[in-house]
């Protein structure tokens, strides 16, 4: 009955598509395949038509038009598209220009970083992330680079953005707030994000800047426009107060309370911890310049984030992945997904938290995330089981499809 369910639905689309099977058209074999939706299948392969997939299963079960081109991925694992919670795609270091990577950019106008960060995108694509959410960018830069992505002018991650931040330094009342809030809506943001404390590169600082009228205003705003609303607070005043502002995310918060956790699980705000992120500070301290204070500071805050991380892991709070990358971040955008095993996931709940939680998070739950009829054909191949091993996922991606594209392929590599 099965067989004969998944043979009926693709007669009915090859019959809607007999006029129109093409070279988009492609049946990707994999050995096995994790879809995403809580199955595993084993000798599996999936139908794509365009930018999207059509029909998912046994070899044994589909039958594939004579006209599809194949892609024999046998010896991988297929794995959805991953998603990127949090990043800042045009914090782009030109290393041809002195300074460090937050001074060297002054001066260059935003066409030229828009550019140059295609870099960026590139080395996010090779790490199986597909999707991103853009929490910040000076002079619309990151609404440039989602446009020109999405009408194929340049390579990269399907992109979600939030233009620029709302910061105590630059806005500041319920009413300075509204009107800035607006502004991005404006010029088509599709999140609003707001700094509710302080706390970025070296500063790990969390004191709140906004207050709960502040940010319910900016949650107002952008939840009428039917928009979603973030905040990073890196302490737990601030988060608290997002939290109980209708912010749909909280980004780094550490120190949280119990009942904070406890009402974020309840009222369904995700949580996207990045850990991951300030170990990677301390790790490139040369290349920022930060000294041994920084570093001990960095490392402290490291400590506190995962242990708040432990706490919503153990409360069932959403949690989401994401890198914050910048600069030379890019590229290692998956390694937060360790720091979730450690604290006390399996891989296969780490693994959903960049894929259906991703997908939710954005509110992209029937497109994204999953490998399944009718969702976008953004497919990753991946060497071992990441169901065993999540390091699987970080460090051995061979073959990224987005939107049935394929964007990277090194399964010709010689392997050392």
């Amino acid at each position: 009955m099965k067989k004969m369910k998944v043979c009926f639905q693709l007669i009915i689309i090859l019959f809607l598509n007999a006029n129109d099977v093409s070279a988009q058209m492609k049946a990707i074999y994999f050995g096995e395949l994790i879809n995403g939706q809580g199955k595993k299948i084993t000798h599996a392969v999936v139908l794509v038509d365009s930018d999207r997939i059509i029909g998912v299963g046994k070899e044994k079960e589909l039958s594939i038009p004579a006209h599809a081109e194949v892609i024999n991925l046998r010896g991988y694992t297929a794995i959805p598209g991953l998603i990127d919670a949090h990043v800042h795609a045009t914090y782009y270091w030109d290393k041809t220009r002195s300074g460090d990577p937050w001074t060297q950019s002054r001066g260059v106008e935003p066409a030229v970083i828009v550019f140059l960060a295609q870099e960026n995108a590139r080395k996010t694509l090779e790490t199986g992330v597909t999707t991103i959410r853009d929490l910040g960018a000076r002079d619309n830069m990151s609404i440039s680079m989602r446009d020109l992505i999405n009408r194929g002018a340049m390579h990269g991650p399907r992109m979600f953005v939030a233009g620029q931040g709302l910061s105590i330094y630059r806005v500041k009342g319920a009413d300075s707030v509204q009107r800035f809030a607006e502004k991005q809506i404006s010029l088509g943001v599709d999140w609003i994000k707001m700094f509710g404390s302080t706390g970025s590169a070296k500063d790990v600082t969390g004191i709140q800047t906004y207050s709960y009228e502040e940010m319910k205003t900016a949650a107002d705003v952008a939840h009428k426009a039917g928009k979603r609303f973030a905040v990073h607070s890196y302490g737990p005043d601030g988060a608290k107060a997002a939290m109980e502002a209708g912010a749909n995310t909280i980004e780094h918060a550490t120190d949280l309370d119990d009942s904070t956790i406890v009402q974020m699980a309840r009222r369904g705000i995700f949580y996207v911890p990045t850990v991951e992120h300030n170990r990677y500070y301390a790790a490139h301290k040369d290349e920022y310049g930060y000294d041994s204070i920084a570093v001990s500071g960095l490392n402290g805050y490291v400590k506190r984030n995962f242990e708040t991380l432990k706490k919503a892991v153990k409360a069932n709070v959403k949690i989401a992945m994401g890198s914050d990358a910048v600069f030379t971040g890019f590229g290692e955008n998956t390694r937060e997904l360790e720091w979730f095993v450690k604290a006390g996931m399996t891989p296969e709940q780490a693994l959903k938290t960049a894929t259906t939680t991703g997908a939710e998070m954005l509110g992209m739950e029937k497109n994204l995330g999953a490998i399944a009829p009718g969702f976008y054909a953004d497919i990753v191949a991946v060497k071992g089981n990441p169901l065993k091993d999540i390091n699987v996922v970080i460090n051995h991606v061979k073959w990224v499809m987005k939107g049935g594209k394929v964007e990277i392929d090194k399964t010709k590599e010689k392997t050392k």
